[in-house]
Order: structure tokens, then C-alpha cells, then sequence
């Protein structure tokens, strides 16, 4: 499987920038469809109506699929690679 690297950079309610990549099957071509799966994952950490945009969010690249992201996406069709203060 290919899947899509959408690199993501959300400013935090502290006024931090978080750095992570939403990665998603390659067949997944609706942006609004990618920004729900950050917005979940947004929520996930407590940042819930943080502005998740084309501002925020662009299409990097295609690659193959790491066995460490199978699971996420098979189970919720995305998976989050954390960079930076994600914590």
C-alpha cells in the first residue's frame, strides 16, 4: 500500500507549534477528510479548535507503507507521526 505524508504544523493554545505528519492511504484525496483525521488527533492532545487548514496542513509526499503505521490505519484510516511538541 502508498500512503500520503500530509506535513502538518499547528500553533498550540500555548502559543507552541506542533510538527507532525498525517499519514493516510493514497487513494484518501479529499483534504477535508485529512483534516478531520488531524482534527481528531488535535483533539486527542487537548488542542481541540485549533485551526487545521490548508494553512496548516499540505500534501508532502507518496511512500510506501512502514509496518508501524499498519495498524492505525487499518483501524481509524490514518495514522500520526509526531515531531515536535506533540507531547
Amino acid at each position: 500500500m502508498e500512503v500520503a505524508v500530509w506535513d502538518t504544523y499547528v500553533t498550540k493554545k500555548d502559543g507552541n507549534i506542533m510538527h507532525f505528519d498525517i499519514i493516510a492511504p493514497s487513494s484518501v484525496k479529499d483534504t477535508n477528510v485529512i483534516y478531520e483525521y488531524g482534527k481528531a488527533y488535535l483533539k486527542s492532545k487537548g488542542e481541540e479548535g485549533q485551526p487545521l487548514t490548508s494553512k496548516e496542513c499540505r500534501f508532502c509526499h507518496v511512500r510506501s507503507l512502514q509496518s508501524q503505521w499498519e495498524a492505525d490505519i487499518l483501524r481509524q484510516g490514518y495514522f500520526i507521526l509526531e515531531m515536535e511538541n506533540c507531547g
